[in-house]
């Protein structure tokens, strides 16, 4: 379930020949960055079929009688933007291994297990607000450590090894809360924050804003994050060039997990208490919403503000169709339909930029 992205091939072995050169510029060099130009209409349209798509759906929603009011309204705007911050960085935790070709399935369950924890220290033990904050993070960060050191040193399928984590952190989440919900003892400095407002939105959204432009930063403007899609375009070739391969997909495992673990601290503040839920209804809309990314703004390739787009896309889109009256499961169909249409259609920009070398 990833897109490989363009080949590092003669280009970025002659690199290695040129003195002038540091491993993370040839690795800037041989991505290639070979996009249809944006001057061109086919260029421009499939940059941003899916920003034009999401605009065209709030319009039909706006407009249908049933949901128009309440749907067009600013409770209804902060309501799904306060509701998704979870998957939305999730969404963000994902990109990061995914640009290297891998995919992490733990995500889900390391935000519900960084919740859970939370809730627990701050109910069970009376735990400051702060450690809490320090605790998450850190909690995050070592579940993707492990998830990277079993990917890149012993060598593990990333899909069967971090399904395999998101099960056993699921059992721990079931056996901690014993399937009851922790409400008792949270912070409300955590929850009122949650419903705090800046510029008129809230302040939850700002925080998701904030890293999903330091995400967008790391992979589109430093070297670090062109190496990351010269790995995911050819380990062999980026190897050559003298990119640390290993070290820097172990490095996206522990930027997904250390944001997801905070994503479990801002969905507490949201909820206000610590279910049982695994994170697995978390994972598929902001893997949904990744893929649906990487048909838009760089299609072939996974990128933050196509990602972004694809939150609000498939938030506001279920947020409409139940609105409109239709059945609540509506909102697995459709994040289901999402994905694969997603998974098939990004695949497809990927094969086809490749064939255009």
């Amino acid at each position: 379930m990833s897109i490989t992205n363009e080949p590092v091939t003669q280009e970025a072995a002659a690199m290695t020949n040129t003195e002038q050169s540091t491993p993370a510029e040839s690795a800037a060099t041989s991505t290639g960055r070979h996009r249809p130009s944006s001057h061109s209409f086919l260029g421009f349209a499939e940059r941003y079929a899916l920003l034009g798509l999401f605009v065209l759906i709030c319009i039909v929603f706006t407009l249908n009688p049933t949901s128009g009011d309440v749907f067009a309204s600013m409770n209804n705007v902060n309501a799904v933007l306060r509701g998704q911050t979870a998957v939305a960085m999730i969404a963000l935790a994902a990109v990061f291994p995914l640009v290297t070709g891998n995919i992490d399935f733990s995500l889900g369950a390391t935000c519900a297990s960084s919740m859970v924890l939370s809730a627990g220290l701050m109910s069970n033990h009376g735990t400051p607000l702060l450690v809490c904050v320090v605790v998450c993070v850190a909690f995050g960060a070592l579940v993707g450590l492990f998830n990277g050191v079993m990917v890149t040193r012993f060598r593990l399928d990333p899909f069967v090894t971090t399904l395999g984590v998101a099960t056993l952190l699921g059992g721990v989440i079931q056996w901690y809360t014993g399937g009851q919900t922790i409400y008792q003892g949270i912070s409300t400095t955590l929850t009122d924050f949650s419903y705090s407002k800046i510029a008129g939105l809230p302040q939850v959204t700002a925080i998701v804003v904030v890293i999903a432009v330091v995400a967008w930063y790391l992979l589109a403007q430093t070297p670090f994050g062109r190496s990351l899609y010269a790995i995911g375009s050819n380990p062999e070739s980026a190897k050559l060039v003298g990119l640390p391969v290993r070290r820097n997909v172990m490095l996206t495992f522990v930027l997904g997990g250390t944001i997801a673990g905070a994503a479990g601290l801002l969905r507490l503040a949201v909820q206000g208490s610590a279910t049982s839920d695994s994170g697995t209804s978390l994972l598929f809309p902001a893997l949904a919403a990744v893929f649906l990314g990487a048909t838009a703004i760089r299609p072939g390739f996974f990128n933050v503000v196509g990602t972004m787009i694809g939150v609000l896309f498939v938030s506001f889109s279920v947020s409409g169709l139940t609105l409109s009256g239709v059945d609540s499961a509506v909102q697995y169909v459709f994040n289901g339909a999402a994905l694969l249409v997603a998974v098939g259609f990004s695949t497809y920009l990927g094969i086809r930029r490749r064939a255009r070398g």
